[in-house]
């Protein structure tokens, strides 16, 4: 009979947690829908989008996203909306009268974050990735500006001993001013090649280079070589000049870490923000447990005010773990703080917080 009530009540919890949560979810879901066709409607008909590009491509995977971004914010308001109301109800008083203790009491609610976590991890591992891609093809296409930018001072390494250096880049026209291009070996310089502008030439799928000369070292020997143009072919080919930084949301989580490594090979000076969102898609899932411990511990007593004191304090407290979160990957980002740490301090922060607050529940 004990066994049949504890199974019992893990489905009531279960069902109760996932019910709100994904109701709760779809309800801002389509107000965020309504505000977002209002805010572009008129992009929509300027650029006229086909009505079948905006549902599939553009709405479609939009929903993931924000499913995903919204979800820790959900699983702690939802976990304090049911059980606040559980408790006023006297549900939990009665739950921990029948001899379930406190721990035992959470083990349905942890099963249902388990859910939950699970489900974003691999949405923000393989499958968001892929339809923001197909998102922001859409939003380019339809709704942004083109992508144009002139690049300043581009150093690279190309692979070891293999450097590359613009003074600056159209990404446009695909022109490069004032290139060069050098080789080492042991430490010591043995070719360069410099050149006023180099073009990329997509019909033959080479780099034109004009106005060149090219150093040649061996030992005591030094060739020189000059011309006017010439064409040929180098390991970097436009594409790699014409990613936003937000490009890298379209990768799934092993494409991102391979593109870490290539930039970092390659001398990028800054990776911070790649590294950011690679820890990012790790700690969003994680944090479902901590609020979800929180949630429960916050509302699982009867206090004076009703459930609504106990609702506000919940989406105070979401939204101050999302400022947190916001926080700490800025400073990650512009003032080169460990990337892991920051990802990382909000849940540990409120991890601790969790901690607390259990401890005091049990007793």
């Amino acid at each position: 009979m004990y066994s049949y009530m504890i199974k019992l009540l893990d489905r009531y919890i279960i069902k109760k947690f996932l019910g709100t949560f994904f109701f709760a979810l779809a309800l801002i879901l389509a107000i965020t829908v309504v505000f977002d066709i209002s805010e572009k409607i008129d992009d929509f008909i300027e650029k006229q989008a086909p009505f079948k590009a905006i549902v599939f491509d553009y709405y479609l995977n939009f929903i993931p996203y924000f499913a995903n971004l919204f979800s820790p914010l959900f699983v702690f308001i939802a976990v304090i909306f049911f059980t606040s109301r559980m408790a006023a109800n006297t549900e939990i008083v009665a739950i921990l009268g029948s001899g379930i203790s406190f721990k035992r009491m959470l083990v349905p609610y942890m099963i249902a974050a388990t859910v939950i976590a699970s489900l974003s991890f691999y949405f923000n591992n393989w499958v968001i990735p892929h339809s923001t891609k197909v998102r922001l093809e859409f939003e380019n296409r339809y709704i942004k500006n083109p992508f144009k930018v002139i690049y300043r001072n581009i150093h690279r390494q190309l692979s070891p001993g293999n450097f590359i250096f613009f003074e600056s880049y159209n990404n446009t026209d695909n022109v490069g001013y004032q290139f060069s291009y050098e080789k080492f070996k042991d430490g010591k310089l043995y070719y360069k090649l410099m050149s006023d502008r180099i073009v990329w030439d997509s019909t033959l799928s080479k780099w034109r280079i004009e106005n060149y000369a090219i150093r040649k070292i061996n030992n005591m020997h030094e060739e020189l070589l000059q011309g006017a143009k010439f064409d040929t072919i180098f390991p970097f080919k436009p594409e790699e000049f014409q990613r936003r930084e937000n490009n890298i949301e379209t990768m799934d989580t092993p494409a991102l870490r391979n593109y870490i490594k290539e930039e970092k090979l390659h001398g990028a000076e800054n990776t911070t923000f790649m590294d950011v969102e690679s820890y990012r898609r790790t700690s969003l899932p994680f944090a479902t447990f901590i609020l979800t411990i929180i949630g429960v511990c916050v509302s699982s007593r009867k206090v004076r005010g009703g459930i609504g004191m106990q609702i506000g304090f919940g989406i105070l407290l979401s939204f101050t773990y999302i400022m947190f979160m916001q926080i700490s990957q800025t400073f990650a980002i512009n003032a080169n703080f460990p990337p892991l740490i920051a990802v990382w301090i909000p849940n540990i922060f409120f991890a601790v917080v969790a901690i607390y607050l259990y401890r005091k529940a049990v007793k």
